[in-house]
């Protein structure tokens, strides 16, 4: 990872067809770099914004070896890629490093890295059995969410638990899980960070963050006194998260804040749904600046620019009216991220308003 900055004419691997691999690869043709995307058949609507996109499964070794010996440097739009896709790759190439993806990958295993630095998690157990699963919720009790170890997101491969006697109805899914106690929070926020190749680390303002059915739909700026309140702590444990893997790039931490502090929930080893709000609201997005770690150009600020932000995800059919939102007030900035099938549950898009007025009620 060590060397010069990337030349500009340099091609920039992402694996991963989504709309953050679109985003990513807009950052990275404005720098100047060459983008190939990289990714299995399907909506990939990061090819629109890629010189180059190659549909080929995670499983076909020749193909990503080809990938990667046309790129500079390969980074990730999601954290759920195999990790024998990314071993296919030289790891000199890879930014951030593979390791991160190896412990998000794993609620288990996550939990326990941020634990080893003193952060703080929801009470849980490991599930790998129907008799696993009795014990757990007896231990841990209930309310609590019943999650899969590995490749749960959006709130996907979960089973929130209400009561004792409702766990009864519930069998297990016959794949490793995690069960957690749930959480009395105010409210939830992320801690955002970007780290360059020489280790510097830099922050966004940490946004207020509203979810339904485990999917973000909503984030705010200011994020309100008891999450500024807590933002410091958070932000050690993200700081000695990005330390102790070496990161390069933009990493997001999730936090539930809550009177006794601010507890862990998941991270993301990439840019993320909260920070969508920095394209407009930043002085550097968080996908400019993911875009200048991994070349290892210098990084651009991450203050916010305006007094209030409000960002909330376009999903399902409401896409199909989205264009209405820019005759409404507020300074709309629509994204609408080209998907070709709009159905329930499903990110479409997202609006981002900005004032520079504090409290300023944002439709």
């Amino acid at each position: 990872m060590a060397g010069a900055p990337l030349t500009p004419g340099s091609t920039i691997g992402i694996l991963g067809g989504g709309q953050l691999g679109r985003m990513l690869a807009v950052a990275a043709i404005q720098l100047g770099y060459r983008v190939i995307g990289y990714g299995p058949a399907g909506d990939n609507v990061a090819a629109s914004s890629c010189d180059e996109f190659i549909e080929k499964g995670w499983g076909e070794k020749d193909a990503l070896a080809d990938f990667a010996s046309r790129c500079d440097v390969v980074t990730w739009e999601f954290e759920n890629v195999p990790l024998t896709a990314v071993e296919a790759i030289p790891e000199i190439m890879l930014a951030p490093h593979p390791r991160a993806l190896a412990i998000a990958q794993d609620r288990l295993s996550e939990k326990r890295f941020v634990e080893d630095l003193g952060a703080r998690c929801a009470p849980y157990s490991r599930v790998e059995s129907d008799d696993d699963f009795t014990r757990a919720v007896e231990s841990v009790g209930a309310p609590g969410i019943l999650k899969t170890a590995r490749d749960g997101y959006d709130g996907k491969g979960q089973w929130r638990i209400p009561t004792l006697h409702e766990a009864q109805g519930i069998r297990f899914p016959g794949r490793p899980c995690i069960y957690e106690g749930m959480v009395g929070f105010e409210t939830e926020f992320s801690v955002i960070l970007v780290r360059g190749k020489d280790g510097e680390v830099r922050f966004w303002d940490s946004s207020a963050n509203t979810h339904d059915g485990g999917m973000l739909v909503h984030s705010v700026l200011p994020a309100g006194d008891l999450v500024e309140s807590q933002v410091d702590e958070a932000r050690k444990i993200a700081a000695q998260t990005a330390e102790k893997l070496k990161y390069v790039g933009v990493l997001t931490l999730e936090f539930f804040a809550t009177k006794q502090g601010p507890i862990f929930n998941e991270m993301a080893p990439r840019v993320h749904n909260s920070g969508h709000w920095t394209i407009e609201g930043a002085a550097t997005s968080q996908f400019e600046n993911h875009i200048r770690a991994i070349a290892g150009l210098p990084l651009g600020g991450t203050a916010t620019r305006f007094a209030s932000v409000d960002m909330r995800n376009i999903v399902g059919n409401d896409a199909l009216s989205a264009h209405r939102i820019l005759g409404e007030a507020g300074e709309p900035h629509l994204h609408l991220y080209g998907k070709r099938e709009a159905h329930e549950g499903r990110k479409m898009g997202h609006v981002t308003r900005v004032s520079h007025d504090v409290g300023r009620d944002l439709p």
